[in-house]
C-alpha cells in the first residue's frame, strides 16, 4: 500500500484545545493512525467543520477555552442534527464536568493530564467503531423516502415496545390503491411525495398515542399503536389532507386492523391478519377500514385447509360427482335428455362442504382447473358405463371455468377424453358461464369456435346473472342457453321476473338455440315454461343431484 492510499484510508480527527502542548501530545499519539486537524476553540472548530470537505470521524474537545468553551460547543451541537452524527470525546480534569458533558451528548471522556497513549488510542478506536456501526444501522433502519422504520427493524422495535404500552394494542396495515399506476402516470418524484405525505399524516393522525410505523413495501404502511377507536375518521382525515396534495388524481387509502393484539402470537402474524383484512376491501370504494376478527381467522384457516386437501380429496374420491337430470318438456310427456355433473365434497374430518364454499375459492387461486379435469374424466367414464350397461347415451354437461379457457391444451385434453372413453363430442357438453364471456369475450369466442369445430356442444350457463349485453349475444357461438335459476324462483310471484323469463326465451328462439331452465321445483313452473316454449328444464321437480347409482332409475324409466 503506498503512502497516498494509506492517507486516503485514514480517518479524520479534530482536536479542539487552546493549549498548544496538549494538542501536540495528542497529535503525536494519534497521527500515526489518523489524519489530525487542530482548532484553538469551539468557534474555530465549528468553522472548520462547516467549511471542510473532510468527513470527521471524531472530535476531541477541551472544555475550558476562550471564545467558545467546550460546553457551549456541546450545546450548539445538540441543536444541529448533522453535527450530532460526529462523536465527541471530552478532555477534562474535573470529575463533575465529566457527568455534565456526557449528559450533553459526549460519547466518552479522557482525563487530564493524559495517561498511557495505548488507552487513549483504544478509546478513540472504540468510539469511532461504535459511531460507524450506529451510522450503518441508522442508514438501513429508516426508509429513505418516508423517514419511517424499514420493515425488518419495525418488527424488532415492536417486540421491544410491547411491554411498555399499557392496555390493548392494535396492528394496522394501510395501502394506497393503484399506487403503481400513479408512478407510471406522474413519475417517481410525485409518487415519493405522496408516500412522504402519507408517512407524515400517519405520525400526526394515528400516532397521537404511543406507537411506531414503517413503510413495509412500495405502497404499504404498518402501524403498531395503543388500541384506538375511530379508525374510519382517522383515515378520512388523512384522505382529506392527501386530496390537497394534488388535484390531478384521486388518492385512496384503505386500512386493515387487527385489534387487541394477542401477545401469544408472533408479531408478524398480527400484521398478516391486518393485511388480509385490508386486502378484503380491495376494489370496495365504500368501505375504507376492515377489522380482523376471530371468525375471519377461523375462516382463513378453513380455506387454507381446503386448498391443502384438494389433492387428497381427488385421490380418495372424497370429492364426488353427482348428476342432475334434464328433461325435454315439449311434447306429451317430459323425456330425459341429459344430465349436469355437479360436485359435492364429503370431507372425512370436516364433513359436507358446500360447493358454494370451495368452488369460488378454487376459482380465485387457479385450483379449479385441477377440479374441472377430475370432473371431466369422471363424467366421461360415467357416460361410457351407462352406454355399456343400458345401451343408451345420456349426455352430461360439465363446467369449463375461466381458467380452463387459457389452457393451451384444453382442446387436446377434451379430445383425449373422448378417445379414452369412446364418446362422441355431443355426449360431453361444455358449460361456460356468462361472466366468462364478459371477462374476455374475444379470446373465449376464439376457443369456443375451435371446440365447436371439434363437435362439442357449448352451453352458456347462468344467463342473466352476469354482465353480457344483448348485442354480444349475436356474436357468441353457443348451442344452448341456460337460464339462471333466480328468474325461475320468482317468476310465479313477481310479474317482472315472469316477463324477464319470457324475454330470455324469446331471445333464445330468435337466436335459434334451445333454453334450459334451472331450478324448477313446481309443476306450475313447468307448465308456464312449456307454454313459453322453453325446451328443457332441470331442478328438484324431477330430482336433486344424485350419485350415479341413484341416477339409474331415470334411465330405466325412460327405457320402459
Amino acid at each position: 500500500m503506498n503512502e497516498m492510499t494509506a492517507a486516503v484510508l485514514k480517518r479524520n480527527i479534530l482536536i479542539v484545545d487552546d493549549e498548544i502542548i496538549n494538542r501536540e501530545i495528542l497529535g503525536n499519539f494519534l497521527s500515526e493512525n489518523y489524519l489530525v486537524t487542530y482548532a484553538d476553540n469551539g468557534r474555530e472548530a465549528l468553522d472548520i467543520l462547516a467549511s471542510s470537505t473532510r468527513q470527521y470521524s471524531l472530535i476531541l474537545l477541551d472544555l475550558i477555552m476562550p471564545g467558545m468553551s467546550g460546553f457551549e460547543f456541546l450545546e450548539y451541537r445538540s441543536r444541529d442534527s448533522a453535527l450530532k452524527q460526529t462523536p465527541v470525546i471530552v478532555m477534562t480534569s474535573e470529575k463533575g464536568a465529566e457527568v455534565k458533558s456526557i449528559r450533553m451528548g459526549a460519547a466518552d471522556f479522557i482525563t487530564k493530564p493524559f495517561g498511557m497513549p495505548e488507552v487513549i488510542l483504544a478509546r478513540c478506536e472504540r468510539i469511532i467503531e461504535l459511531s460507524e456501526d450506529k451510522s450503518i444501522i441508522r442508514s438501513i433502519e429508516k426508509d429513505a423516502v418516508t423517514g419511517l422504520y424499514t420493515k425488518e427493524f419495525f418488527f424488532e422495535y415492536v417486540r421491544q415496545l410491547m411491554p411498555r404500552i399499557e392496555g390493548e394494542t392494535d396492528a394496522v396495515v394501510l395501502n394506497i390503491d393503484r399506487f403503481r399506476l400513479m408512478n407510471e402516470l406522474f413519475g417517481r418524484k410525485e409518487g415519493n411525495a405522496i408516500l412522504a405525505k402519507v408517512a407524515e399524516l400517519i405520525r400526526e393522525v394515528i400516532l397521537t398515542v404511543k406507537g411506531i410505523a414503517c413503510r413495509a413495501e412500495a405502497d404499504t404502511f404498518m402501524v403498531f399503536c395503543a388500541h384506538q377507536e375511530g379508525y374510519p375518521a382517522m383515515l378520512a382525515r388523512i384522505q382529506h389532507e392527501l386530496s390537497k396534495l394534488t388535484h390531478t388524481l384521486r388518492i385512496r387509502l384503505r386500512a386493515g386492523v387487527c385489534p387487541n393484539t394477542d401477545s401469544s402470537l408472533m408479531v408478524e402474524t398480527w400484521f398478516d391478519r391486518a393485511k388480509s383484512a385490508c386486502d378484503r376491501i380491495r376494489g370496495d370504494y365504500i368501505r375504507q377500514v376492515e377489522l380482523y376478527s376471530t371468525g375471519q381467522h377461523e375462516r382463513a384457516v378453513f380455506r387454507e385447509r381446503l386448498i391443502s386437501d384438494i389433492d387428497k380429496a381427488i385421490a380418495n374420491r372424497d370429492i364426488r360427482v353427482y348428476y342432475q337430470p334434464k328433461y325435454r318438456i315439449q311434447g306429451d310427456q317430459p323425456r330425459l335428455s341429459s344430465a349436469e355433473a355437479l360436485v359435492r365434497w364429503i370431507h372425512p374430518e370436516l364433513g359436507f362442504i358446500s360447493p358454494g364454499e370451495f368452488i369460488p375459492l378454487f376459482e380465485s387461486n387457479g385450483l379449479i382447473q385441477k377440479l374441472d379435469n377430475y370432473v371431466w374424466r369422471e363424467a366421461a367414464r360415467q357416460v361410457m358405463q351407462w352406454k355399456e350397461t343400458y345401451g343408451v347415451s345420456v349426455p352430461v354437461s360439465v363446467n369449463v371455468s375461466r381458467v380452463d379457457i387459457y389452457d393451451p391444451e384444453l382442446e387436446d385434453k377434451l379430445a383425449r377424453l373422448l378417445e379414452t372413453f369412446h364418446l362422441d363430442p355431443g355426449e360431453l357438453m361444455l358449460e361456460i358461464t356468462e361472466t366468462a364471456y364478459a371477462d374476455n369475450a374475444d379470446n373465449l369466442i376464439e376457443v369456443v369456435q375451435k371446440l365447436r369445430g371439434r363437435g362439442f356442444m357449448i352451453e352458456m350457463d347462468d344467463f342473466g346473472s352476469g354482465y353480457s349485453s344483448l348485442n354480444m349475444l349475436t356474436t357468441i357461438p353457443i348451442d344452448v342457453l341456460k337460464m339462471d335459476m333466480k328468474f325461475i324462483r320468482n317468476m310465479l310471484r313477481d310479474e317482472k321476473s315472469l316477463r324477464l323469463v319470457e324475454l330470455i326465451v324469446d331471445i333464445a328462439q330468435f337466436l335459434g338455440v334451445p333454453v334450459v331452465a334451472e331450478g324448477v321445483e313446481e309443476e306450475a313452473q313447468l307448465r308456464v315454461l312449456k307454454e313459453m316454449g322453453c325446451a328443457c328444464i332441470q331442478g328438484y321437480y324431477f330430482s336433486k343431484p344424485v350419485l350415479p347409482a341413484d341416477f339409474v332409475p331415470f334411465i330405466e324409466a325412460e327405457q320402459a
